[in-house]
């Protein structure tokens, strides 16, 4: 499929997904979110072993783009009459349970802005990599909507739930310093190097064990609801699994022999 919203490259095991609307700060629009959900189909038929997702130009995402009717555009009367929640469904929705879902680490490297929708795909990642400049923003509340894209589940899980509707509730600027601080995102480097330090970690990760990443992925996203003894349990059942594969034949025979592992994903 060809793409103008967005660009996709998928290259020696990485999959570097870029938002590319720079003149609204790469702000979404349904189009884009048509794009995105494509592009997640085709990573994941693809031979990708890491996804990194940033934004094209000046910042990471801007939001929704209200200029382009996921919010704004009509008068007042249709506004009030619209279901602003349809398009979460329909399109925002199949794109976030891809990248829950993706088989693979998931890295975001966060340039500029990342605010309302756009903050909930960067921190969606498994790691967050931002540079000293950039910033995260919930601004839901400035436009009179509830936050969305998984933020309410995700914020207070990873920062604590006064932390998170604080945000939620005076949305302002958090520097990504303070973001690091907090445990929001993984790492904080210097402007202009975010996209290739995540390009360099996805590189090792892409050599890694491919099928015991993604089902530590799935044992991460599951502890919240499991009980400690149905995690236990989960991570029985994960480990029978992982220790059927080839990649688990080959790390030990690799230890025993004192050698690096050579993991073909499988």
């Amino acid at each position: 499929m060809a793409f103008d919203k967005i660009k996709l490259d998928i290259t020696d095991g990485v999959a570097l997904l870029m938002l590319n609307d720079p003149g609204v700060l790469n702000a979404v629009s349904p189009p884009m979110l048509d794009e995105l959900n494509a592009a997640m189909d085709e990573v994941g038929g693809s031979a990708a072993r890491a996804l990194v997702m940033t934004g094209e130009g000046r910042g990471f995402c801007a939001g929704a783009n209200l200029a382009g009717g996921d919010v704004g555009g009509e008068d007042r009367s249709d506004r009030m009459s619209r279901d602003a929640g349809e398009l979460l469904e329909t399109h925002y929705h199949p794109f976030l349970m891809k990248l829950h879902n993706l088989p693979m680490p998931f890295i975001s490297a966060v340039n500029g802005v990342a605010a309302g929708v756009g903050m909930s795909f960067a921190i969606s990642a498994d790691v967050v990599i931002a540079e000293k400049s950039s910033y995260f923003l919930q601004a839901f509340a400035r436009i009179g909507l509830v936050p969305d894209g998984g933020s309410t589940y995700l914020l207070p899980r990873l920062i604590g739930a006064r932390r998170a509707f604080e945000l939620s509730l005076l949305p302002e600027k958090l520097p990504a310093e303070t973001a690091l601080e907090w445990g929001l995102i993984n790492r904080v480097v210097d402007d202009g190097t975010a996209l290739s330090e995540a390009m360099a970690l996805a590189g090792k990760l892409s050599k890694g064990p491919t099928q015991a990443y993604r089902m530590a992925r799935q044992l991460f996203a599951q502890t919240w609801d499991n009980s400690y003894a149905e995690q236990l349990h989960a991570e029985r059942m994960a480990q029978r699994d992982a220790g059927r594969t080839s990649d688990c034949a080959e790390g030990v025979l690799a230890f025993l022999e004192k050698r690096p592992a050579e993991f073909k994903g499988k």
